[in-house]
């Protein structure tokens, strides 16, 4: 954001713009955009659908839980194969951007990384899901808690009770 600020004023003030500020901004989006997924996904502050896991209660919908969480452990593990690949030629190519010429091999490090933390976090979610799969009655752990909006506001007006 003060990058931003600062190419916009650098050029409109004093007709000086940043070199390579775009180049910059797309070399760093990678890691704004990839390294707070598995944080996302610890908290469930995804976007996911529920409304058939809302109706369903007890080892069916720790079943579905599961299956959901095999899928995406599966098409994430796919994404961390070919994050990996393009990172590989970006390293041997020696590529670089068009304006500034910065390597761009380190952003797309961050991708598998960042891949590879949400493919360990959902694994962890798996084991959760699948210790509650055989034992239904179970206190859920380690696995995002699917609140109705009443219950998340009450949550939020508790934890800003406490921080005061």
């Amino acid at each position: 954001m003060f990058l931003g600020i600062a190419q916009v004023l650098g050029r409109q003030l004093f007709n000086v713009p940043i070199s390579g500020y775009i180049d910059f901004v797309e070399l760093s989006m990678a890691t704004f955009a990839f390294l707070g997924v598995a944080y996302c996904q610890r908290h469930g502050g995804h976007v996911r659908m529920e409304m058939v896991l809302k109706v369903t209660r007890g080892r069916a919908r720790w079943a579905l839980e599961v299956f959901g969480t095999l899928v995406a452990l599966s098409i994430i593990a796919v994404l961390i194969w070919y994050g990996y690949g393009h990172f590989l030629r970006a390293w041997t190519l020696g590529d670089s951007t068009i304006d500034a010429e910065l390597a761009v091999w380190p952003s797309k490090l961050v991708v598998p990384i960042a891949f590879a933390l949400l493919w360990l976090r959902l694994l962890v979610q798996l084991a959760g899901y699948a210790r509650l799969l055989l034992q239904p009655d179970a206190e859920p752990v380690a696995v995002p808690e699917i609140l109705s909006v009443e219950q998340l506001a009450a949550r939020e007006i508790e934890e800003s009770a406490e921080k005061r």
